[in-house]
């Protein structure tokens, strides 16, 4: 955090809704932290609405980040206990098994949509947790009206991102894994999914493995930014205001979505 800072940037920091949630977020603030998420598997619960009702009304000027839900109803909770924004999202991330595990979640899309109609309500704003694979689901998910998107895997195989670097019959990867796996509850996260308290065996709702090495960061990236340029510019929105307002959706079937990809070709490479 402290590197961060120095960069002249904002630094934002996330703290679970365990015992201590209110020493830590006073530690965090006193360094410099100028926004706080309150990080939870199911945001729609007492003790997340609390917490974000007593950081706010403790720090007024900091901005807060609720999390996760998946329904209008989740999200109008947490906007109405003080929530600035709200982050959406329940099993659509690529490491995430809560919808197998559970059988709880709701896809993605229509989560981001649902949800927008109670940040509108509340002039609050929606970040899209989970499940972006393309530069193509970000302008989706923009389009819907998220106002912000979150990315794991598809970051997970760069320089900056932590998972240690091996190489496996001549091709290098890096390790990468769900807050909710056995290996990351053992370390820490298990008070997201509730499970803090939990004696014996964990109940993962997330798996580790592999991703392939991607490089740089900035080496990367550039590619989806000239996506959601170039899905802009399709609708002829100069910002994504324009993009919320132009842009239409339409129920595809598997055909049309076979056809949406590369195809008819024994072999194609960028």
């Amino acid at each position: 955090m402290h590197w961060v800072l120095k960069q002249g940037v904002n630094c934002g920091v996330a703290v679970g809704v365990g015992a201590d949630f209110a020493a830590r977020a006073i530690a965090l603030v006193k360094v410099g932290a100028k926004e706080i998420c309150i990080d939870s598997a199911h945001g729609h619960t007492k003790h997340v609405g609390d917490a974000t009702s007593w950081i706010k009304n403790k720090f007024p000027k900091i901005e807060v980040i609720s999390g996760n839900v998946a329904t209008a109803e989740g999200a109008a909770f947490l906007f109405r206990a003080g929530a600035d924004a709200v982050k959406v999202g329940m099993g659509p991330g690529s490491i995430c098994t809560t919808r197998i595990m559970s059988g709880m979640g709701v896809p993605q899309l229509s989560a981001v949509i649902d949800c927008v109609r109670a940040a509108k309500k509340f002039k609050g704003k929606i970040i899209a947790d989970g499940g972006i694979k393309t530069s193509g689901d970000m302008v989706k998910a923009l389009a819907a009206g998220a106002d912000a998107v979150m990315l794991g895997s598809l970051l997970a195989g760069t320089d900056e991102a932590p998972g240690k670097k091996v190489k496996i019959k001549g091709k290098w990867f890096k390790y990468y894994r769900g807050m909710g796996s056995a290996a990351a509850m053992k370390h820490g996260s298990a008070e997201r999914y509730g499970q803090a308290k939990t004696a014996k065996k964990f109940v993962p709702e997330g798996v580790e493995g592999l991703v392939e090495y991607k490089g740089k960061l900035a080496d990367f990236i550039y590619e989806f930014i000239g996506g959601l340029r170039s899905g802009m510019a399709y609708l002829g929105a100069k910002n994504l205001k324009e993009l919320r307002q132009k842009a239409k959706f339409i129920q595809i079937t598997p055909a049309g979505w076979s056809e949406s990809k590369p195809h008819s070709i024994y072999d194609y490479r960028h």
